[in-house]
C-alpha cells in the first residue's frame, strides 16, 4: 500500500498484520519498543518485537491481595486489566546514578550522570495509565525545578493507547474519571473488537507522529458499524467497574476526620510493606544513597524508589514524624485523595486498583473511604484537618 497523508484524528481500520507493522515501523525509527506481556504468571512490560509476543488469549482475575491469570476462549491480545508494574519504571525508574565521583592526584572529579536516553515507544497503554503519566508530568517537568533525566526519557515517548475492552474486579477509573476510554494525549488510540466482527481494531491518529506512521501501514477506512462497534467495546467496560469510589467532598471528608477510628482500624492489618506504593503509577517517592568503594577513591550517588510507609521515610535529626503503621496510611491515603487537590487540583489517584490488588492483606482503598464517610459525623470535625502526624 502507498504512503497516505492522514490527519490527526483520522479514524480507521488496523489488522494484526497492520498492529505488527506499526511496530515495526516504531523500530526503524529507532524506538525501544515496549509492551505488555506474559512473564512469570503474571502481564508485566517488557521489550516486544511483534504481536507474537503480547499476551494473546490471556486474561486477568483481580480481587483484593488476589491476582491469576487465565486462559479465555478467542486469542485477543488487549483482554486483560493493569498488572503488577507501570510505565513509570521506564520513565522514573527504580534506581537512577545522579553522579559518580573519583578522587585525582589533586582534588576530586564529579562526573553528573548523563547517559544518551533511550527512545521509548509504549504499546497498550490504557486510559488511567496516561492519566498517571501525566500526573508524573507535572510533579517532574513543571513548576521552578525540573527533573532533566525525567525529560530526557520523557520528551520523544511515543504512545499507543488502547482503549479497555476488560474491566478488572479491583479497577474504579470510571469513578475517577480516567477510563475506560482514552480521552487524553497520545500518538494512536486503539479498540480491539471482538473476534467476529470483519476487524481487528478501530484506530485513532492522536497526534502528528501518529498520523504519519499510520499512513505508512496497511489501513482501511472504519465505517460508522466499526465505529459503533469500538463504541459498545468501550460502554461495556464502564458497566463492569469492579469498584466504586464516591469523590464528591472527598477532601473535607478526609481531613475532617483525622482521628477516625478507621485509621487503627485499617493499621491493625498494614503490614506497611509499600507494596502499594511501588505497584502505584502515581507514587514518586525516592531516597538518596551514596556508595563508595573500599579503597576511598571513588563514590556514587543514587537515587532509589521509596515509600512513605517506611520509618526512614519521615526521619529527621530527632526521629521519624511518622512513628506507626496508622499516621503512615493516613499520610498515603489523605495525601492522594486529599491535600493533592491542594496542590494541583486534582486526585493523585487514577482509579487503576493496583493497589487494592497487590496489598498482601486486601485492603480496598475504596472500602475505607466508604466506612469513613459512612460513619463519620457530618456536624462535626474529628482533628483540625492540617494533616499532623
Amino acid at each position: 500500500m502507498r504512503e497516505e497523508t492522514l490527519a490527526v484524528g483520522a479514524t480507521m481500520i488496523l489488522s494484526r498484520e497492520g498492529l505488527q507493522a506499526l511496530i515495526d515501523g516504531l523500530r526503524r525509527r529507532q524506538y525501544r519498543v515496549l509492551g505488555p506481556t506474559v512473564r512469570d504468571g503474571a502481564i508485566v512490560y517488557d521489550d516486544i518485537v511483534g504481536v507474537q509476543d503480547l499476551p494473546s488469549g490471556w486474561t486477568d482475575r483481580q480481587d483484593p491481595g488476589r491476582y491469576r491469570l487465565e486462559r479465555r476462549e478467542d486469542d485477543a491480545l488487549f483482554a486483560f486489566a493493569v498488572g503488577p508494574q507501570s510505565w513509570k519504571r521506564f520513565l522514573h525508574p527504580p534506581v537512577e546514578r545522579i553522579f559518580s565521583a573519583q578522587k585525582l592526584e589533586h582534588g576530586i572529579e564529579i562526573t553528573p550522570d548523563e547517559q544518551p536516553p533511550e527512545t521509548f515507544a509504549f504499546i497498550g497503554v490504557r486510559a488511567c495509565e496516561i492519566q498517571a503519566i501525566a500526573i508524573q508530568d507535572r510533579v517532574f517537568l513543571e513548576g521552578p525545578f525540573v527533573d532533566t533525566g525525567y525529560l530526557r526519557r520523557r520528551r520523544d515517548t511515543f504512545i499507543v493507547a488502547v482503549n479497555c475492552a476488560v474491566a478488572g474486579g479491583t479497577c474504579f477509573c470510571g469513578s475517577m474519571q480516567t477510563g475506560p476510554k482514552v480521552t487524553a494525549s497520545c500518538d494512536v488510540a486503539l479498540t480491539e473488537l471482538a473476534q467476529g466482527t470483519d476487524a481487528d481494531f478501530v484506530v485513532e491518529a492522536g497526534s502528528e507522529g501518529g498520523a504519519a506512521l499510520l499512513g505508512e501501514i496497511p489501513h482501511r477506512p472504519a465505517t460508522d458499524a466499526h465505529l459503533a462497534a469500538a463504541q459498545a467495546v468501550v460502554s461495556r467496560t464502564a458497566g463492569q467497574m469492579g469498584r466504586t469510589l464516591d469523590t464528591g467532598g472527598i477532601r473535607d471528608l478526609l481531613l475532617n476526620n483525622l482521628t477516625h477510628p478507621r485509621w487503627t482500624e485499617v493499621a491493625q492489618r498494614c503490614l506497611a510493606c509499600g507494596n502499594c506504593t511501588m505497584v502505584c503509577p502515581t507514587c514518586f517517592c525516592t531516597t538518596v544513597e551514596d556508595h563508595s568503594d573500599l579503597a576511598g577513591t571513588s563514590a556514587e550517588r543514587v537515587r532509589k524508589w521509596d515509600s512513605c510507609f517506611t520509618l526512614d521515610f519521615s526521619y529527621i535529626h530527632s526521629g521519624s514524624v511518622r512513628q506507626t503503621t496508622q499516621s503512615r496510611y493516613r499520610q498515603w491515603m489523605t495525601h492522594k485523595l486529599a491535600s493533592w487537590i491542594d496542590q494541583f487540583g486534582t486526585s493523585d489517584c487514577v482509579g487503576c486498583g493496583r493497589c487494592i490488588t497487590w496489598c498482601p492483606v486486601g485492603i480496598d482503598f475504596t472500602e475505607e473511604v466508604a466506612v469513613i464517610r459512612a460513619t463519620s459525623d457530618s456536624g462535626s470535625k474529628h482533628g483540625d484537618g492540617h494533616g499532623g502526624a
